[in-house]
């Protein structure tokens, strides 16, 4: 069966690609949530129609997400935090912990599922964090760990 898919589905495709599905997954899943519409002449031309405008959006993406990449590569966070006997955190800093402090430091709000976080922060100390700003730019951000 073929399909235009009208939305992004995970492990699958982007809105606006003509994809080969079996029957059922699209007859059963795929069309009844809307996430696609049966492949006839018409949904190509508006599947193309997507596409066009998917990448010009993307474009234009991928430009902000550079030059903020620039920006915040340029700067370092600082998360202050609570800790025990020979430095040991009470816990551990999470990536909303450093969405936080970058939000407040910064004034760049980022969401905390685009921060990759070593194994896990439980020291005082300096780290890198991966921020992953769109699908292409990923910029890394120096964040120490201090007493506080």
């Amino acid at each position: 069966m073929k399909v235009v898919l009208r939305e992004d589905v995970e492990n699958l495709g982007k809105k606006g690609d003509l994809l080969e599905v079996a029957n059922g997954y699209g007859r059963n899943f795929l069309v009844p949530r809307g996430l696609a519409i049966l492949a006839t002449r018409g949904a190509v031309q508006q599947a193309e129609s997507m596409r066009r405008s998917r990448s010009v959006r993307d474009a234009r993406e991928r430009e902000g997400a550079q030059a903020l990449a620039t920006q915040l590569a340029a700067n370092r966070v600082t998360v202050a935090v609570r800790t025990g006997e020979g430095g040991k955190l009470f816990g551990s800093v999470t990536a909303a912990d450093v969405a936080e402090a970058i939000g407040a430091q910064l004034g760049q709000a980022v969401d905390r599922r685009r921060l990759q976080l070593p194994d896990s922060i439980k020291e005082l100390g300096e780290y890198q964090v991966a921020l992953r700003l769109h699908s292409d730019v990923v910029v890394d951000i120096g964040v120490d760990v201090v007493e506080g």
